[in-house]
């Protein structure tokens, strides 16, 4: 199996173009003026975490930017290939497993909040999280992202 690269500028626009599509916002709004690569910005410097998994049965995470990184503890060998089931705690995963479900259905969800588990085992909140569908401009879904506004302890 293989996934792409963090700085892979086609997956970059995936993901930046099916956020505008399905939530009508930006997620390069915060980009500061005359940085030129998104790419490098979202992998590198964005201010929230930003993960995307692919659409295998139990998927995997194909996607870490450093944030996000940091809010889980992994690195991007680490993270990239793991279950994304795995990002939560054994008695949250049922509840994550219906917001996926429920984001496949209808494209996108924001505002949620939902318990985390990082490598250390330490949980915490994510918070004012959107989840969308990777959807490309032939309708194929390629997975599911999630931006991470922020996080709280547990």
């Amino acid at each position: 199996m293989s996934f792409p690269d963090p700085y892979d500028a086609r997956f970059s626009s995936l993901l930046a173009d099916t956020y505008l599509r399905l939530t009508g916002k930006s997620l390069l709004a915060e980009m500061p003026p005359g940085v030129t690569d998104a790419t490098q910005w979202l992998y590198e410097k964005a201010p929230f975490g930003l993960l995307a998994h692919d659409t295998a049965e139990d998927p995997r995470f194909v996607y870490a930017n450093r944030t996000a990184q940091e809010f889980f503890g992994y690195a991007w060998d680490e993270f990239v290939g793991m279950p994304s089931r795995l990002s939560a705690p054994p008695t949250k995963r049922s509840t994550r497993a219906q917001l996926m479900k429920d984001v496949l259905e209808r494209g996108y969800s924001d505002h949620y909040r939902g318990m985390r588990e990082g490598r250390s085992g330490i949980r915490f909140w994510i918070e004012d999280v959107t989840v969308w569908n990777l959807v490309d401009g032939a309708g194929r879904i390629h997975g599911q992202a999630a931006l991470i506004g922020s996080t709280s302890p547990a």
